[in-house]
């Protein structure tokens, strides 16, 4: 058939079936990591707080996350965000994210992007004259404060939530590394922070198998024998992955940053509570006072920013508020369905 005697127009205009499933998407990526929108399609997720919505997402809507994750739709590394009401006072809207495991408790790529794309499409306005969105997670509030050249978005910065150093200089023993050091960090979720050279692997794209396989090793073996507890919320006391990082001599960046999370996913961008976790870090070694920035950069490249900019308390914890800025683009629309007759209703991974 002749592509150019197609009627598109018949494509474009396609329902899909009665009894079908559609759910509707803004494609975009932050430094390469990506991040799915949900932006129509997916069921109210009722709630009073942030976590009660993640709990109630992870209890109800399930199916939901793996069949946007997952192939054949998705795809190992694949990170997605669904919208929600808001619920503290002054908040623009909620916001839960998902990934190969399930729902996470924060993501700093994630607002960055869900920012860009909303802002992009004229999906959200931004409010007041600080010109800053007020976004709710699990693990708290988060003010975005996006840069614009004309009526598109060229970066975005926020104030993640508070981040604190809960042990370092701990040792675990990990199979075949033996003895590792590693300090455990909150940045929105829980890291186990590793030096490269202690693990003995490199921080390219062609490391990324042994950096997924040493990672989930180091995870399991610090979750096995650590007591993580989160002073505030119960449900955030959890080791959600492994960075591995080095000191970089570089006119472009400080460290590299490389995060293994979930069920061996690899981040593509520097990992923004990640970073949050790494400004923590050097702050409560002395070496990053207030107002000061490192850059941090990703295994493919990407920048991030990050800031401590001012100091407060979790619980028994010294911490302080980080700023964190990068840049996201819009790449796509999208409409999913599913046909109740399909063979993988709920996706698949293979890996």
């Amino acid at each position: 058939m002749d592509a150019h005697k197609i009627p598109k127009e018949n494509a474009v205009g396609w329902k899909p079936p009665k009894g079908w499933t559609r759910i509707t998407t803004i494609e975009s990526h932050t430094g390469g990591e990506p991040l799915r929108l949900v932006i129509e399609g997916w069921p109210t997720i009722p709630g009073n707080t942030m976590l009660e919505k993640r709990n109630y997402a992870k209890k109800h809507h399930d199916n939901l996350r793996r069949l946007i994750m997952r192939e054949p739709r998705g795809h190992w590394d694949m990170y997605g965000a669904v919208l929600t009401e808001p619920v503290a006072e002054g908040s623009d809207f909620g916001v839960l994210f998902m990934h190969n495991e399930g729902f996470s408790t924060m993501c700093g790529h994630g607002v960055i992007a869900v920012v860009t794309s909303l802002l992009d499409l004229k999906l959200a306005r931004l409010q007041g004259e600080k010109r800053t969105l007020r976004l709710d997670t699990p693990a708290g509030l988060v003010i975005a404060e996006p840069h614009m050249e004309g009526s598109m978005v060229k970066s975005v910065a926020f104030e993640n939530v508070p981040s604190f150093v809960m042990a370092k200089d701990q040792y675990v023993d990990v199979e075949g590394l033996g003895s590792v050091r590693y300090d455990l960090v909150f940045g929105g979720a829980f890291y186990a922070y590793c030096d490269s050279k202690d693990l003995r692997v490199g921080l390219a794209p062609p490391d990324s198998r042994i950096l997924v396989d040493v990672g989930l090793r180091v995870k399991r073996a610090v979750t096995e024998t650590a007591k993580i507890r989160h002073p505030r919320e119960s449900d955030l006391g959890f080791l959600y992955g492994t960075i591995i990082s080095k000191r970089i001599e570089s006119a472009s960046a400080d460290f590299r940053n490389v995060c293994v999370f979930a069920d061996g996913q690899i981040d593509r961008s520097p990992t923004g509570t990640g970073v949050s976790g790494r400004v923590a870090l050097e702050y409560s070694r002395g070496n990053l006072p207030i107002g000061k920035t490192i850059r941090v950069e990703s295994i493919v490249g990407s920048i991030f920013n990050g800031t401590p900019v001012r100091e407060t308390r979790v619980g028994e914890y010294d911490a302080v508020v980080p700023r964190i800025e990068g840049s996201a683009w819009t790449s796509g629309r999208c409409d999913l369905w599913l046909d109740p007759d399909d063979q993988f209703v709920e996706g698949f991974l293979v890996g």
